[in-house]
């Protein structure tokens, strides 16, 4: 037996991202990806992904053992192994274990990619020695992760921690779920696009935005606009932050966690998205819990953080056997 390694594995909408994780939250020999070909046959991409994970593989140091595989992905449930009602995949329901067992013979894990960010964060990142925390990544939507005495929440069905889909307007703006105010409408890569346009509208607020299309606009833009001083970008940020930070102090009432944990390209713009939410978070919290709560940004690599996670998934549940 040489030195153990687990592989982690994101798989996104359009990519599967992989790397080999040490117990040290090191990426070795780097990282690789394949394509997960839209609504593509499930058995095609796992094959795929095993044939990526084996050329990566030959490229370890001499004496790296694979114990174990961690996968994090959109609707993934910890306690089946599966990932579930991927509309964006096209996968109604897939058993990665099965799907990864016929080329391997070694543990496979499974959560949602949000979860296992948190994971991450708990093992590698800046909730090392914390119990209790929420990790939210800031992406095209909102996902979210929650520790509590030092174990992520999974719930009765797998799928507890999607606070990307608690409402803030019931009247609110159209989400992909089908509903209307949600969270991550406001808050993720996409909502803060949205609220630029609408400022766009409803203001006379001058800005270098106004000549960008809607289909060319992107966080980064507007991150890039308001670190230069625009007026309305800098607004939506505010917006942002504030709606983050008055629902995220329900989170609070509910859970009392020591931090808060951003990540995320969203996060990328520091104190642009962290300030006003602090300040939301500290206005609308319970009195009880004021000037307790930490909002921080993640404490992993930046491009590694879902490789890093779906690592700590497959550590934490190797710890457990």
């Amino acid at each position: 037996m040489g030195e153990k390694v687990v592989l982690g594995v994101d798989i996104g909408a359009t990519t599967a991202k992989m790397g080999y994780v040490d117990r040290d939250g090191k990426c070795l020999s780097g990282s690789a990806s394949v394509s997960t070909g839209a609504q593509q046959a499930a058995d095609v991409f796992f094959k795929r992904l095993y044939e990526s994970a084996e050329s990566l593989r030959a490229e370890l140091p001499p004496g790296y053992d694979p114990v174990g595989i961690g996968v994090g992905a959109a609707n993934g449930n910890y306690y089946k192994g599966t990932i579930e009602c991927s509309p964006n995949l096209g996968w109604d329901y897939v058993d990665v274990g099965a799907e990864l067992g016929k080329y391997c013979n070694i543990p496979v894990s499974v959560t949602n990619d949000a979860n296992a960010a948190a994971l991450g964060e708990m093992l590698f990142g800046a909730a090392r020695g914390m119990k209790d925390f929420i990790s939210i990544t800031l992406g095209t939507g909102l996902g979210s992760g929650i520790v509590a005495n030092g174990e992520m929440i999974y719930g009765a069905d797998g799928f507890a921690g999607e606070l990307g889909h608690t409402i803030v307007d019931p009247n609110g703006r159209e989400c992909a779920c089908g509903r209307r105010g949600c969270l991550e409408t406001y808050c993720s890569a996409t909502g803060l696009c949205r609220t630029v346009e609408e400022l766009i509208c409803n203001t006379n607020i001058p800005s270098e935005l106004r000549g960008v299309s809607y289909d060319a606009l992107t966080a980064a833009k507007v991150s890039e606009a308001a670190h230069g001083g625009d007026a309305l970008a800098l607004s939506a940020f505010e917006t942002c932050g504030e709606t983050l930070g008055r629902k995220l102090s329900d989170s609070v009432a509910h859970l009392s966690p020591e931090a808060i944990i951003l990540s995320g390209g969203m996060a990328a713009a520091g104190e642009l998205i962290l300030a006003p939410t602090r300040r939301a978070l500290e206005k609308y919290v319970f009195p009880v819990y004021r000037g307790k709560v930490k909002v921080i940004l993640s404490g992993l690599p930046e491009g590694n953080v879902a490789i890093l996670g779906a690592g700590a998934l497959a550590w934490s549940v190797l710890d457990k056997k």
